[in-house]
């Protein structure tokens, strides 16, 4: 089984708008959302939830009605300041609670029970390009990398019992634990980036996770045409990194009223979704070559 993970360095380059094209393109695969804090690949494919499971990580510390005498002995030790008195008893407050659970240690009464914290749900959808998995975390939610995982999981097993040789995966930006849970054991990276400054630093963090991990990488440029320079430093960088870049994306508003209409550039035509259908003829090859079979090719940029 193909498990490509779309990512970048930062938010807002445009990944999630690259994967939403290449699974339209791909046609037989499992498309899976493992960007949990900010998840916004269901406004491009309108996902029809089939199953919701609550996801719970954790702790929480909840006041039995009844049972507390308002004693405060739980108020002060709580480091988070998570514990107030109110009408003489004691309130917690959710989104401070750090579920250590000293509290429940501390409370002769027993009056605190130590509950699982709901963090979140996540999902099993069909969608018009196949089936979804994808994932909706609490504000404030924490867990994030172990609900990634949960998701991933959950998109391998529902490839395998449909028959479906690959997944594709729409990764966190950044190079956190959320990116670190999605990106272990995959396939191969497609890392996304952008002509600043800013991106080609993150770039380069990326691609150095990608190496840690031992995935091969492949690069492509986003809104190119912006600032070709670094446009060019990207690909050097990439070159330097020994990871191929597949191709360059235009700035076009095209995918912007592709966006608008709910649906994927290359589903709306246009001169980015012209390019996007360039880059995933060069890919193919390498996912169809199956998991980690091609070297990764040094100084094999593609042309624009």
């Amino acid at each position: 089984m193909i498990e490509l993970v779309v990512a970048s360095g930062k938010g807002g380059t445009g990944k999630t708008s690259v994967l939403a094209s290449l699974a339209v393109l791909a046609e037989r695969a499992v498309v899976a959302d493992c960007d949990v804090d900010a998840a916004d690949l269901h406004l491009l494919l309108e996902p029809v939830v089939g199953r919701r499971t609550p996801f719970y990580a954790g702790h929480e510390a909840v006041v039995i009605p009844g049972a507390c005498t308002g004693c405060a002995v739980c108020v002060e030790p709580c480091r988070a300041g998570a514990i107030t008195l109110a009408d003489g008893r004691a309130v917690v407050d959710p989104l401070l609670c750090e579920g250590c659970g000293l509290c429940v240690h501390l409370c002769e009464e027993k009056a605190v029970a130590f509950e699982p914290r709901l963090n979140g749900e996540w999902y099993v959808s069909d969608t018009r390009v196949g089936p979804m998995v994808h994932a909706r975390l609490e504000p404030g939610g924490e867990s994030s990398g172990k609900l990634v995982t949960l998701v991933r999981s959950e998109a391998r097993r529902l490839a395998a019992e449909r028959g479906l040789g690959m997944v594709l995966v729409d990764g966190p930006p950044g190079v956190g634990c959320p990116v670190i849970a999605t990106m272990g054991g995959a396939s191969r990276l497609l890392a996304v980036a952008e002509p600043t400054t800013s991106g080609v630093h993150d770039l380069e963090r990326l691609l150095e996770l990608a190496a840690h991990f031992e995935v091969p990488a492949v690069v492509v440029v986003n809104k190119w045409d912006l600032y070709p320079d670094l446009t060019r430093a990207i690909e050097e960088l990439a070159e330097r990194r020994g990871a191929a870049v597949l191709g360059r994306i235009p700035y076009d508003l095209a995918v912007t009223t592709a966006q608008l209409a709910g649906r994927t550039a290359v589903e709306m035509g246009g001169a980015g979704a012209e390019a996007m259908v360039r880059i995933f003829e060069r890919l193919r090859p390498m996912l169809d070559a199956g998991r980690r079979q091609l070297p990764q090719t040094r100084g094999a940029s593609a042309p624009p």
